[in-house]
């Protein structure tokens, strides 16, 4: 029997509920141009770091705090999210989003700069999660340093991965896309990670350190 594809992504995408808090949040980052992750990518992420019991979290792109808010509702009540973003702008409505959402001051940690300057400074199997959610042509790098970072079992998640819909297409050869392609297929192929790739929002490649 036929599947109205498009009919299913819907039905999920709006199958976890959004807090008033992130909703507030999404709006915001839609105005400031932050391009906040879909609903259904923040529950992925909220899932995630409920499974891995994560208490240290690293995000690359803060952007208006929608995704860390997600992650922040998975992860252990005492866990600390740490995350870096080059605007500090975004950083700042970001703050104001997690005090908004009643997030205590202790539970988060955030940093201005440019990513590949500040990760070098992260302690190394010092996280149980990195989210990558920034600059595509430096989603490489980022990769380098979560394998660094990240502690064994820990999880790798890039967002973004099928690269609205071009990834999939071998004719798509503009740069981001042959960049997002290429980590998936890495991703796919290395043995230092367990991975998978969701069709969720515009893609979600979760990556599991063995």
């Amino acid at each position: 029997m036929a599947t109205d594809k498009a009919q299913t992504w819907v039905y999920s995408e709006e199958y976890a509920a959004e807090r008033e808090a992130v909703a507030a949040a999404r709006e915001v980052a839609v105005e400031l141009g932050a391009e906040p992750v879909t609903t259904g990518v923040g529950a992925t992420l909220r899932m995630l770091a409920a499974v891995a019991d994560a208490r240290a979290v690293l995000e690359i792109g803060t952007g208006a705090g929608v995704s860390g808010l997600w992650l922040l509702e998975g992860m252990s009540p005492d866990g600390v999210l740490t995350t870096i973003d080059s605007e500090s702008e975004f950083q700042k409505h970001a703050r104001s989003a997690f005090h908004a959402a009643g997030v205590p001051g202790h539970r988060t940690r955030l940093i201005a700069g440019r990513a590949l300057d500040v990760l070098p400074r992260m302690a190394a199997g010092g996280y149980d999660m990195v989210v990558i959610d920034a600059d595509v042509s430096e989603t490489p790098e980022y990769l380098d340093h979560a394998l660094r970072v990240l502690r064994p079992g820990g999880v790798a998640v890039v967002v973004h991965a099928l690269w609205h819909d071009r990834v999939a297409d071998p004719a798509q050869r503009d740069a981001d896309t042959v960049v997002m392609r290429e980590i998936t297929r890495v991703l796919g192929e290395t043995e230092e990670f367990v991975s998978a790739l969701l069709p969720v929002g515009d893609g979600v490649a979760v990556a599991v350190r063995r």
